[in-house]
């Protein structure tokens, strides 16, 4: 019986070095960094898809810090999407017409390296018990939300009592009509999808849509399958987001793999998003001009509904850019 999704992160990868030798990885052969301002953070359910004396492998590059961190790259910044200035209350994200996103924690069960909000100020903008009233009076205020996003962090860092009391909040509110969750955790620890979680989800009155986040095919496997299976039991819908990223994802045939892999295993395919451009990323970036080379060999090789849309988030726009 596997161990309880506490007890794992618990139990998870702290340091680049532990990582390295758990794979056999030369640490000179990646030129990582010991110590990082952004801490590192991997689930052994997550590791244990690399592969063994690889350095290249791109789950790993996901997630190892590299001294490329630390590099002053023009351009980078640590609020990259705006989301400081689209707050109207505490841990409430309100960009786009008709939806409103809630930071419910600072938590993640895995740190991306290339995490967009990885310099977010999650201690005093998420929205803990103590301070959600004003978000919550800010969505009944406001009739054309009728959609609520449940961010972070990654909300199902939160326990499932915690989820309950947050959405019973919610259920008042009579114009939203769906709850969508974005959530790593089926990808990267999918033990989380357990009975109780999947009770809570079983007893919400809206439309429910979870969006998970995998980069390569790999992420997926029998576990993360079963766990995405157990959320269309509860009548969610699934979707896939990814990240274009360098050295991971960056070929036609590694995101023809993705798309197929993930729709097999539950996931629609989403959005391909452009790196957003935070601090410590750069060595992630894709140019426009690659990623619409590869859209186009995306189009002439899968079906329509494999394809994802590639778009960048823009500070201040009024929705994410789609990239011609």
């Amino acid at each position: 019986q596997a161990p309880d999704w506490r007890q794992q992160i618990r139990e998870g990868w702290r340091t680049p070095l532990a990582l390295l030798q758990h794979l056999q990885i030369q640490p000179d052969r990646v030129d990582c960094a010991v110590d990082t301002p952004f801490p590192m953070r991997v689930p052994r359910a997550f590791s244990n898809r690399m592969q063994i004396a690889n350095p290249a492998d791109p789950l790993l590059r996901q997630v190892l810090p590299l001294k490329a961190e630390n590099d002053h790259v023009a351009g980078f910044c640590n609020d990259p999407v705006g989301d400081i200035d689209s707050r109207p209350a505490r841990g409430l994200l309100h960009k786009y017409h008709g939806r409103a996103l809630l930071i419910t924690t600072g938590a993640c069960a895995i740190h991306c390296r290339y995490c967009f909000r990885r310099e977010f100020p999650y201690a005093a903008e998420h929205a803990s018990p103590a301070h959600w009233q004003a978000a919550i009076d800010y969505i009944a205020d406001h009739s054309d939300i009728s959609e609520v996003i449940l961010s972070g962090g990654d909300p199902w860092m939160l326990g499932n009592e915690r989820l309950h009391e947050l959405t019973e909040t919610l259920k008042p509110i009579q114009h939203i009509q769906r709850l969508r969750i974005h959530t790593r955790m089926p990808i990267t620890l999918p033990d989380r999808v357990n009975p109780g979680l999947l009770a809570w989800l079983g007893s919400l009155p809206w439309q429910k849509i979870v969006v998970v986040h995998a980069n390569h095919a790999n992420e997926f496997d029998s576990d993360v399958a079963a766990a995405l299976k157990r959320l269309k039991n509860v009548d969610v819908t699934v979707f896939n987001q990814a990240v274009l990223l360098d050295g991971v994802n960056n070929e036609v045939d590694a995101l023809c793999d993705l798309m197929q892999t993930g729709f097999a295993a539950g996931a629609i395919p989403y959005y391909l998003h452009l790196l957003d451009r935070v601090h410590g990323s750069a060595h992630f970036e894709v140019n426009q001009r690659q990623a619409l080379e590869l859209m186009l060999a995306l189009r002439k090789r899968l079906s329509g509904y494999l394809v994802p849309r590639l778009v960048r988030e823009q500070a201040g726009a009024a929705y994410k850019l789609p990239v011609f």
